[in-house]
């Protein structure tokens, strides 16, 4: 009897300190892929999440959000991007893409003639809702009305 006794709390120390040694898995939110974001990309879309449609005047520094609907943003892997605009306005980017704590977010800066983007100080940021692969949405965050709503960009790969 004691024998099983002495096996049994031998075989639960053993299973205590194996327990006690194991790593611990936390959940984690799957980051998105540069590779999911590179590519050339229309606008199908733009909606409004928290604002009304004719809210914000100036997006980008570049004119009412309506000027992005139908816009091809191009996204080189290694951060080289351009957009241009249904009216043909063309604007050099450097992109990056960051993942923290389960959020995705695409930044760029825009890039002018002779720019080195280190040297660019500005910048805007957004959230990415979607990046699959064929289809990506993201979120520009606008204060209106005192709380942040979103311009919210649907966008197709080409």
């Amino acid at each position: 009897m004691k024998k099983i006794l002495y096996s049994i709390m031998l075989l639960f120390t053993a299973t205590a300190v194996m327990t006690s040694c194991s790593t611990t898995k936390n959940a984690t939110t799957a980051s998105i892929s540069r590779g999911k974001v590179t590519g050339t990309w229309t606008v199908n879309s733009i909606t409004y999440d928290g604002i009304v449609e004719n809210a914000v005047q100036s997006l980008f520094d570049q004119g009412p959000p309506s000027v992005f609907q139908g816009s091809t943003w191009t996204l080189t892997n290694s951060g080289k991007g351009i957009y241009v605009l249904n009216n043909g306005t063309t604007q050099s980017i450097f992109w990056g893409l960051n993942n923290n704590d389960g959020n995705s977010e695409f930044s760029f800066k825009k890039l002018n003639e002779g720019d080195k983007a280190k040297t660019v100080e500005s910048g805007y940021k957004l959230l990415v809702g979607t990046a699959d692969g064929n289809n990506l949405t993201l979120r520009a965050p606008v204060q209106y009305m005192g709380n942040t709503g979103y311009i919210v960009f649907n966008m197709a790969k080409k």
